[in-house]
């Protein structure tokens, strides 16, 4: 391992940055106390700073030499709507916030690169470092693009990351093509008739049609379409009724779909809408369908998961760099992408038992409200981020 030892000298003023944001965490577009911090540390270390971006998005931008290349690095901000079961001194202090999904630690690898370049000034261009509100309810990027972030920061490409704890600590998981999924999320309206729930008959029950689209609909996975286009469609809540005895009007069916492919989307709320009408029908109801499309897929472009290859390999060595399968969980990191070419990579958090002092064994998993974010990388994350930098502007 070849860390750039400025920024290990850096650690662990950094760690106590992170923990601080820890503390401190806030929802999507109410990052005004860690956007202001942000902007602060930016502005001493001589950084261009643009703040207020969609809401709560901050920007910084630091130019050296004559070069037009640009380069950004982006890291998410908002926390989630959990309430935090960690005891230690750095838990939240915020009732029903925490940092459940590492965005404090990007923050601060990302905070830690912008750190060191400011001060070694290796590189010939513009680093650009953009901070971004509201990734968890996968709403800040296409803010930030409608507000507009490309046509005010212009940039050749940009670089993210996420830590994942199914990757051993210490290893960075790259993807040269599609490494996370859209995110769609889908309600049926169901509307019936009321009637006793003695006599049926005088009645359309929108509960029975309900379940009949519900078990209809895994079909579209299962007989519609392609064996080999991975798809993931789930039913997560159904709403109907208000007691035992009585058949409710209507009813509603919720969930989400993710695909790797927006092809094998439309193809799913296509289906989606044929086969919830026509079950309906078949029983006298009539439905409404609301198909959202949240997020793309986040679809690397392959040179630029060569940059990070190599930009790991040099500071983290050849057997530190893995390959990482798609999954399904997804990112608005994907909408950036379709603007500008760039790459997300995997940062691993560790696996196994928690690391916490003061709280006994159990899952590390993301969303979890006992997790929380491994301060051992974070001088990897961030020298990463700072040699892709002096690599690209060299």
């Amino acid at each position: 391992m070849n860390l750039i030892k400025r920024i290990e000298e850096l650690t662990p003023e950094f760690i106590a940055i992170r923990r601080d944001f820890h503390r401190y965490p806030e929802v999507g577009h109410q990052e005004n106390v860690t956007a202001e911090k942000i902007a602060n540390y930016l502005r001493q270390w001589g950084y261009q700073v643009h703040t207020k971006i969609a809401g709560t998005g901050v920007v910084a931008l630091l130019k050296c030499g004559d070069s037009s290349k640009c380069l950004s690095i982006r890291a998410d901000m908002d926390a989630l709507p959990i309430e935090e079961a960690n005891c230690f001194a750095h838990a939240s202090v915020n009732k029903g916030v925490m940092h459940a999904c590492g965005h404090d630690g990007h923050m601060t690898m990302a905070l830690l690169a912008a750190r060191y370049l400011a001060e070694t000034q290796h590189f010939n261009g513009t680093v650009q470092f953009i901070f971004q509100p509201c990734e968890e309810q996968d709403g800040g990027a296409s803010d930030m693009v409608n507000d507009g972030l490309f046509e005010q920061f212009p940039t050749d490409c940009m670089i993210a990351c996420h830590n994942w704890p199914d990757v051993p600590q210490g290893k960075i998981a790259l993807n040269w093509q599609t490494i996370m999924a859209s995110c769609n999320a889908f309600r049926i309206l169901v509307r019936g008739r009321g009637a006793h729930g003695a006599m049926p008959n005088n009645g359309i029950d929108p509960l029975f049609v309900a379940v009949q689209i519900t078990n209809s609909l895994q079909g579209i996975i299962t007989r519609i379409k392609r064996p080999i286009d991975p798809a993931v469609l789930s039913i997560c809540k159904i709403t109907a009724g208000e007691t035992y005895n009585v058949i409710a009007d209507t009813a509603e069916i919720e969930g989400t779909v993710r695909t790797f492919s927006e092809d094998v989307t439309n193809l799913i709320a296509d289906h989606m809408q044929k086969i919830a009408s026509h079950v309906a029908s078949a029983f006298g109801a009539t439905v409404e369908v609301n198909f959202i499309r949240q997020v793309p897929p986040v679809t690397n472009n392959p040179q630029w998961v060569d940059q990070i290859q190599n930009a790991a390999t040099e500071v983290l060595g050849q057997e530190a760099v893995l390959t990482q399968e798609p999954v399904m969980p997804s990112e608005d990191f994907g909408v950036f992408l379709k603007h500008c070419p760039g790459a997300l990579f995997f940062i691993g958090n560790g696996e196994g038992k928690h690391r916490q002092e003061g709280h006994g064994p159990g899952p590390c998993s993301l969303h979890n409200p006992s997790y929380d974010f491994n301060d051992s990388i974070l001088p990897l994350g961030a020298s990463v981020f700072a040699r892709i930098a002096e690599n690209y502007l060299s």
